[in-house]
């Protein structure tokens, strides 16, 4: 009898346990729940180096490098409002293996305990206080000191562009209005920058926006307009189905969320490269 239940209540365990996740498709970012498992596999080279900062602390910044033997396009990377997480690496080790020096500073550098940054912040909640504080100059600022180191690395070509995702995604469409040398922006559903700024974008924007992701995308008419009417390069696509953060959050939406990272990460490599070609 014990025997019996025994079996039972380890076939009705094993009835309720979530089913496996699928493997990885190598040839995309991992999700958050992979990001660590990928980083650790990596066979690029990755670090942390701390990049100067003038006034203020230095900005803790992971890069990774690519495995090729000619010169390669530098592109920054900016964080979530969840601060330099392991997601970000992983993202930054991806675009790596495409052929691309990624540069993925931390943004809240100096702003934790003891002027750490997002590592010595306690909880996740508290980073995203710490980076609703940074104003739109302070983040230009930032990246202004990432970007200047970025273009002296000796195996760079001297071309920059930047890829952001949500908080980090409207700095991505902002700084290129910030800085005329920008050869291009990738925004992953973040909002669209003030008119203002939009007037002196000269680089070509690309946008990643999921369908479900309303207080976003009613930002991106606007924008789209304004840009068509200056004769700017705005290229929106919007994925049904998809939610906000459906790079990290793969698993999600039914399957929309992995359908637009199938769909939105090629077309980003493909504009990477031809913006960063030297």
């Amino acid at each position: 009898m014990i025997s019996a239940v025994l079996l039972v209540s380890a076939v009705l365990a094993q009835a309720a346990a979530p089913a496996p996740a699928p493997p990885r498709d190598p040839s995309l970012p991992p999700s958050a729940e992979t990001a660590k498992a990928a980083l650790e596999s990596s066979p690029r080279h990755g670090e942390y180096v701390d990049v100067p900062y003038a006034g203020g602390p230095k900005l803790r910044t992971w890069i990774s490098y690519p495995e090729r033997r000619d010169k390669a396009g530098v592109v920054i990377v900016i964080q979530e409002v969840f601060g330099l997480t392991d997601w970000l690496r992983g993202v930054a080790d991806q675009l790596a293996k495409e052929g691309f020096i990624a540069v993925a500073p931390d943004m809240v550098s100096g702003y934790g305990p003891n002027g750490g940054g997002t590592d010595s912040v306690p909880s996740r909640d508290d980073v995203v206080a710490l980076v609703r504080k940074i104003t739109p100059d302070e983040a230009n600022k930032r990246l202004n000191a990432v970007r200047d180191w970025a273009v002296k690395i000796p195996a760079g070509n001297g071309r920059v562009a930047t890829v952001g995702f949500c908080w980090g995604g409207s700095i991505s469409f902002a700084y290129a209005g910030a800085w005329p040398g920008l050869a291009g922006a990738v925004v992953y559903y973040g909002t669209s920058p003030d008119p203002a700024v939009i007037d002196a974008i000269r680089a070509p924007v690309l946008g990643h926006y999921g369908g479900d992701d309303e207080r976003v995308d009613a930002t991106i008419p606007p924008a789209e307009a304004q840009m068509k009417k200056l004769g700017k390069s705005f290229e929106v696509h919007v994925y049904p189905g998809a939610g906000h953060g459906f790079l990290r959050d793969q698993s999600g939406r039914d399957g929309a969320n992995l359908k637009a990272t199938k769909e939105a990460w090629p077309r980003t490599v493909a504009f990477l490269k031809e913006k960063l070609a030297s």
